[in-house]
């Protein structure tokens, strides 16, 4: 008994590490799955369905059992019995909480347009102003992003894809900047052009904006169309707009594509993909690899990202990072709909 309660003394302190990282990896691997499900239903005109892990608590209970049995019995006498028992027993019953997408909170998260603060802290945070406006944004001053959504479907300005090039120049050149238009505004953003240097790709940037040659700052609102020449107006998609688009770049298996079991841009619509090349590389067939980023089965069909694809895999992680970030803070959540012991 004490050999048996000596391996079981590392339950405590021991079980922090394992349990962390290895919930951790399986909510990890179980949100990519689930971005990749819900693509696929948007692809395929389904509805999607989020369900988030709000806890998970574990248990532990740890038992032992000894016992000393027997019997006397004079020499040579073949019933004398007598045994020895030593036993131990450890449990873990955790307990996971899920919490659906829905309601108030759906609409917020999904169907709300992206705020135009939240893009641009995007952009000062580093992240590429191409990429972040070509994901991000319906149009730019009246300048049209491409969009594979069954609904609105456009093939895009070209214009709108040099703006996104010029942007991004700049950007790398170190000439634009976005900053609060004031401290206790927040929510009120400025796109300021470097005040003492001046590159080809500044100047480019405003002449596709429209704005005149010189001009330092640029109020940045929301809308299709700025107010004044001081304006840069963006007009931003919703978070389902945005998974519409990416869902859009996943190829069909030929059989789907043939009987229409999911939409199927017409030529005018169709962006030109040296203009406006696709985010995501999603492959198909019979079963996914053993290595791949991430896997899932729908319709009877395996659909994976190759672990080797950096860029499929980057925008797919900046795809689920921007669904994180539409969460309200201080949103309240509700009580949890469905508790499932795993054992």
């Amino acid at each position: 008994m004490a050999l048996a309660l000596t391996g079981c003394a590392g339950i405590g302190p021991g079980r922090v590490t394992r349990d962390r990282f290895d919930y951790v990896a399986a909510i990890s691997d179980s949100w990519k799955q689930q971005m990749l499900l819900n693509l696929l239903k948007v692809r395929y005109s389904d509805a999607p369905v989020f369900l988030d892990v709000s806890s998970v608590i574990a248990s532990y209970t740890i038992g032992a059992t000894a016992s000393v049995r027997g019997e006397y019995a004079p020499p040579g006498r073949g019933d004398t019995l007598g045994a020895i028992g030593v036993g131990a027993n450890v449990e873990e019953r955790p307990t996971i909480t899920f919490s659906p997408l829905a309601g108030e909170k759906f609409a917020r998260s999904l169907m709300t347009p992206l705020p135009v603060s939240g893009i641009l802290y995007l952009l000062q945070a580093g992240f590429p102003a191409d990429n972040v406006l070509r994901a991000c944004a319906v149009s730019v001053n009246g300048l049209d992003n491409a969009y594979g959504g069954r609904e609105n479907a456009r093939a895009g300005d070209p214009r709108f894809a040099e703006l996104l090039r010029a942007l991004r120049a700049a950007q790398r050149a170190g000439v634009i900047d976005v900053r609060q238009k004031s401290p206790k505004d927040r929510e009120a953003a400025i796109l300021a052009f470097h005040p003492t240097r001046e590159t080809p790709e500044a100047a480019r940037v405003r002449e596709l904006l429209g704005v005149a040659p010189g001009t330092r700052e640029l109020e940045v609102v929301y809308g299709a169309f700025p107010a004044s020449p001081h304006e840069l107006a963006i007009l931003t998609r919703s978070m389902l707009q945005v998974m519409a688009d990416f869902a859009s770049q996943i190829d069909l298996p030929e059989r789907d594509a043939r009987e229409g079991r999911a939409h199927v841009l017409d030529p005018g619509e169709a962006r030109d993909e040296k203009l406006f090349p696709s985010f995501l590389r999603v492959q198909h067939g019979a079963a996914a690899p053993a290595d791949a980023y991430v896997a899932v089965m729908y319709r009877g069909i395996a659909y994976w990202i190759d672990d080797r694809d950096e860029p499929t895999k980057a925008a797919f992680s900046k795809l689920m990072f921007m669904l994180a970030l539409t969460e309200t803070t201080g949103a309240t959540t509700g009580a949890p709909v469905l508790t499932v012991p795993a054992r």
